[in-house]
């Protein structure tokens, strides 16, 4: 089984639902019938994450995260790093440090380093441009990514990214969004997840931000037996994501399929009460969603 849980559903700026961000946990049996899962993997970790792991912890069947009131880091194995904007990987620094000073072994003094997971022009960049300036220092000597993390850098083919695993079962591939144009599409380095039970062939679709590009994920999205898509209530001329009016202009069966993620904090007003009857819903925070059973 592979169950997916928003840490939070909110967008970056989002007071109410905490930032969207995903813990994906790979079963042998399911929850029903183990104490915890099998294998673990964050989909980002943002400024937010960290309180919503905290809060998450304190539902049933998330005890395993809970070490006698704090998050238990170990717990969290692999991370997958879809971008670089804080509400993303704000949340690394306070795991990093904690696995490190708080959480180590006592008798071996050895820190649990968890899988980084990311497309190489990422990874690059991720270090040097978003956290070095906080995790470098450390007593006697600066550090480097590689002290925190093991590294995965998934390579580039001719027709995406090399896939990985979890389980030898579910297999994870990313693939480039049209999040933010600097001078062209795709010229700025962020991914999606597309998620497939190798057993029975079935995929789920998983945005990670975007803006609108319905022909380029329609494949994708069209042959999912799930999707989840990032989605910006509000109109402006420059959108950074997709905007509802445009996902609603998706075919009806891909919608009736399609849970909207990402959303800010007015998404319970009266005006988006469609929003159910016409997608999947809204995706609901620290819920556990069954993928594949």
């Amino acid at each position: 089984m592979l169950t997916l849980t928003f840490l939070g559903v909110g967008s970056a700026f989002a007071k109410r639902n905490h930032q969207s961000n995903v813990l994906i946990e790979a079963w042998n049996h399911g929850p029903d019938k183990q104490d915890e899962p099998n294998d673990t993997m964050l989909i980002d970790l943002g400024g937010t994450g960290n309180l919503a792991l905290h809060e998450l912890m304190q539902k049933p069947g998330y005890d395993y995260l809970n070490m006698d009131g704090s998050v238990d880091y170990r717990k969290l194995r692999r991370i997958l790093i879809t971008h670089q904007h804080g509400d993303h990987i704000g949340g690394l620094e306070e795991l990093s440090l904690t696995n490190v000073f708080v959480q180590s072994d006592p008798k071996t003094g050895k820190a649990f380093k968890p899988q980084i997971i990311s497309s190489m022009n990422i990874l690059v960049n991720l270090w040097d441009t978003s956290l070095k300036g906080g995790m470098s220092p450390m007593p006697g000597r600066y550090a480097l990514l590689q002290d925190f993390f093991f590294i995965l850098a998934v390579r580039a083919t001719d027709t995406g990214y090399e896939p990985f695993q979890l389980l030898k079962r579910y297999q994870f591939e990313i693939f480039p969004t049209d999040h933010i144009q600097i001078e062209r599409k795709y010229d700025w380095p962020s991914n999606g997840v597309l998620m497939r039970d190798l057993k029975t062939d079935e995929t789920v679709f998983f945005s990670g931000d975007t803006r609108f590009d319905f022909e380029t994920y329609r494949g994708m999205m069209t042959s999912a037996k799930m999707n989840f898509h990032d989605v910006q209530l509000v109109e402006n001329e420059n959108p950074v994501h997709a905007s509802l009016s445009e996902l609603r202009t998706m075919p009806d069966d891909v919608k009736k399929k399609t849970f909207l993620y990402h959303y800010g904090d007015t998404w319970d007003a009266p005006e988006y009460d469609f929003v159910p009857e016409e997608f999947a819903g809204f995706a609901e925070p620290q819920r556990r969603y069954v993928l594949f059973a």
